[in-house]
């Protein structure tokens, strides 16, 4: 078999499986202990198979139906004993491009299936229709989880998750209840098991590495971190424990908010795992193209040899230098420190010179360590080109596409732009954009540690919350100097569709149930699409009741329901009309409005959200972008609720801080500290010395804390735009000495280190 997409294991003595070798088999149980499962071919079609599920025994199939689909797009329904040449019960027809995911809905009646084509599909069981449309989506709906025969939960490659109540359905379509902003693209879902410790309704994956486990209505609950890489599957055990596998070739298993378990694969990615709900045991595929079946019983342990083979296929894996960044081999530990050193935390990853002089890596797993491979030498580090199509390059990459594209050959060279060589990539290879993320994170992780021939950083790419904005300096100058920086930060790019379309939704809601003191009348309406033309085309906002019908959203309608208003918020806080808006009654400016709406009306023994922080910072952020914006910012009772609003949020004197794990917050919060420090410096005196003082010490925890390249470059590049206003002498300046170093050690970006040493060098 080629890679192994997707796993389902419906019964102890039975595993499902779909593979890019464009097969479906079912592996039964043959021998009981040590287990043996012995595979049949149920479905040979003409394209790959990217996802399955099953429809248990019934009077109608006494079988089961085995449920797949794929790259042709139709989903395929049949025996589970049928063979290949048999007919499917049906096909069913309808999404226009590939069909990424498949559940069944509880209570067996339904099917839920989720394409590339941007939309969800409920399909009946009874007579094989689609007898509802999920719409709303941006993006690729990368996985459906239905909760309950009314309710369906989405995860789209447009960053959010969606929640359908499918009794609201109208002419065979329904839009969202509900919607999640999440930071990243989110690739897989799973339900929270009732008792699990953090109160989650749900757990979602995305391609950033990190499990975020949410309520129903949106609130962020925890953060699983261990991950290197993309997440691409999420299950649950009938323990409670979630378990989890991905691109950095391991299935996890996180037991309340800590991973117990890491099972390395001898695999490249591990595409799906999948829990029995009966026994407790899992199944993973893998892009090795081998189905494995994992058990804590000793009954249903496989033979030691089977065992041995496993091990020493992982034992025996290669793992390219890039991938575990630079190592001095010379300071590595011997052999014998994995006899006496235990590790810190599960899936640690240790390095250990062997006596030939090569270097293993060791993971700490279930309390001992394991061999995971050994670190070779790869292309681009040791200045070796790679021929390809008659040129040469420091990479020539052979990438596996998303859900069902054979690999394809990605040439680079380390003085490229990841993003602008993945486009490249894209347009070469006629993919689909939702690929670039993808793509250029792939090159950037595969060449950490290779020095970089440039010194711009590159964009994020496509992104509802407007990180494409981030702060390139140096990109348009040659000037070894990046320190003080002048110019202010704004993230304003936005996808106003689903923003409004939002608004529009929850405004229907209020009207429905009567509460018409905060629904939008028709001229309200009218105002609010108005305005969406506006922003649509660039244009400032000047009309004061638009501005007062967006302030009231943020600060009156449900906690639940201001993400989408304080976005719209952060993208009229450019303007000068909005920075001189004052709120009637309270006299309250833009800052205590968007404070106020991130703080106030949370639910009881409930957290601030941290999406609404996140709004609530870029609109402080893009006030810097008009005078009028500035000149509010700069009052000294403005500015000190800014630094109060800043220390709560990172966790000064003690608090636990909001969104730790969240980039984007992080990198609103340092734009924040960017654009205070480029004020400082460009209107001497307009923020008094206390104040800068002040924005020390927040800026210093993020720095000590915080590992991200970008948060850390802005951070660092506010610390160095205010040690040139303090001057090096300040006791607060000598103070961020120790955190720059802390955040120079732990990021080997370039450009981190180049602006790390300058500012180091100021305080010399």
């Amino acid at each position: 078999m080629k890679h192994v997409r997707a796993v389902y294991f419906p019964a102890p003595d039975l595993v499902l499986s779909a593979s890019r070798d464009r097969t479906v088999r079912a592996w039964s149980r043959s021998a009981p202990s040590p287990p043996t499962f012995e595979p049949r071919t149920v479905t040979q079609g003409s394209d790959f198979v990217n996802s399955l599920t099953c429809l248990p025994p019934s009077p109608t199939f006494p079988n089961g139906l085995a449920i797949s689909a794929g790259s042709d797009a139709i989903i395929d329904a049949r025996s589970i004993t049928a063979g290949p040449s048999d007919n499917a019960e049906r096909l069913l027809i309808g999404h226009a491009q590939n069909v990424c995911a498949l559940a069944l809905v509880p209570g067996a009646k339904f099917i839920a299936s989720g394409s590339w084509d941007r939309t969800a599909r409920i399909w009946s069981v009874e007579n094989w229709e689609n007898v509802v449309i999920l719409e709303g989506h941006d993006g690729a709906v990368w996985d459906v989880l239905p909760l309950s025969e009314n309710l369906i939960v989405t995860g789209c490659a447009d960053k959010n998750i969606r929640v359908f109540e499918l009794g609201k359905a109208v002419a065979g379509q329904v839009e969202p209840r509900s919607t999640i902003y999440t930071p990243d693209v989110v690739r897989a879902l799973c339900a929270v098991p009732k008792g699990h410790p953090s109160g989650a309704d749900i757990a979602s994956a995305s391609n950033d590495g990190i499990i975020r486990l949410w309520k129903l209505n949106g609130q962020q609950v925890g953060e699983l971190t261990g991950h290197e890489s993309f997440i691409y599957s999420l299950t649950s055990l009938p323990t409670g424990e979630l378990v989890s596998s991905g691109e950095d070739r391991t299935v996890r298993i996180w037991r309340g908010s800590e991973c117990v378990q890491t099972i390395t694969h001898p695999a490249i990615s591990v595409w799906s795992v999948a829990a029995c709900a009966t026994n407790g045991d899992i199944v993973s595929g893998a892009s090795d193209g081998v189905v494995r079946i994992f058990s804590r019983s000793t009954e249903r342990a496989a033979s030691p040899e089977t065992i041995a083979h496993f091990d020493e296929s992982v034992k025996s894996s290669s793992i390219p230098q890039q991938q575990v960044g630079g190592v001095n081999k010379e300071k590595l530990p011997g052999p014998g420190y994995l006899k006496t050193k235990s590790g810190t935390k599960e899936g640690q990853i240790q390095m250990i010179k062997e006596e030939d002089g090569s270097v293993s890596a060791h993971q700490w797993s279930a309390g001992q360590w394991i061999n995971v491979g050994t670190v070779v030498d790869a292309v681009g580090s040791n200045g070796r080109k790679v021929e390809y199509n008659g040129q040469s390059y420091d990479y020539v990459f052979d990438v596996a596409i998303e859900e069902g594209q054979p690999s394809l050959k990605l040439p680079y060279n380390l003085s490229e732009n990841p993003y602008a060589r993945a486009q490249k990539f894209i347009d070469d290879n006629e993919l689909s954009q939702n690929f670039l993320d993808q793509v250029a994170q792939f090159i950037v992780s595969n060449t950490q540690g290779a020095t970089i021939g440039q010194n711009e950083e590159a964009p994020s790419g496509p992104d509802p919350y407007g990180t494409e904005s981030r702060y390139r300096p140096g990109e348009e100058t040659n000037t070894p100097k990046i320190l003080p920086i002048r110019d202010y930060l704004d993230i304003t790019v936005a996808k106003y569709d689903p923003i409004f379309k939002k608004i529009s939704s929850v405004n229907a809601a209020l009207v429905a149930a009567g509460r018409k003191g905060i629904s939008l009348n028709p001229s309200a309406r009218n105002a609010i699409e108005a305005l969406k033309s506006a922003l649509e085309s660039k244009k400032p906002v000047t009309d004061e009741f638009t501005i007062s019908l967006v302030v009231m959203m943020c600060t009156q309608w449900d906690y639940t329901d201001r993400v989408a208003p304080l976005d719209v918020l952060r993208c009229i806080a450019i303007s000068p009309s909005t920075a001189k808006f004052r709120s009637p009654g309270d006299d309250h400016g833009l800052v205590k409005i968007a404070i106020s709406a991130a703080f106030e009306g949370v639910p009881d023994g409930s957290e601030p959200n941290e999406n609404c922080v996140m709004m609530a910072l870029r609109a402080i952020a893009n006030l810097f972008k008009s005078a009028e914006g500035r000149k509010l910012l700069a009052q000294p009772s403005e500015i000190s609720t800014v630094i109060s609003f800043i220390n709560r949020v990172v966790g000064v004197r003690g608090q636990p801080p909001i969104g730790p794990f969240n980039r984007n917050l992080l990198i609103a919060l340092t734009t924040v500290f960017v654009n205070y420090a480029v004020l400082a410096s460009k209107q001497l005196g307009s923020i008094s010395t206390e104040n800068q003082a002040r924005l020390i010490s927040p800026l210093a925890l993020v720095l000590q804390k915080q590992t991200d390249s970008e948060v850390i470059y802005r951070a660092l590049v506010a610390a160095g735009t205010l040690i040139t206003v303090i001057g090096k002498a300040a006791p607060e300046a000598k103070s961020l000495s120790s955190s720059i170093k802390s955040a120079k050690d732990k990021v080997s970006e370039a450009r981190v280190q180049t602006v790390a040493n300058e500012c180091l060098s100021l305080l010399t």
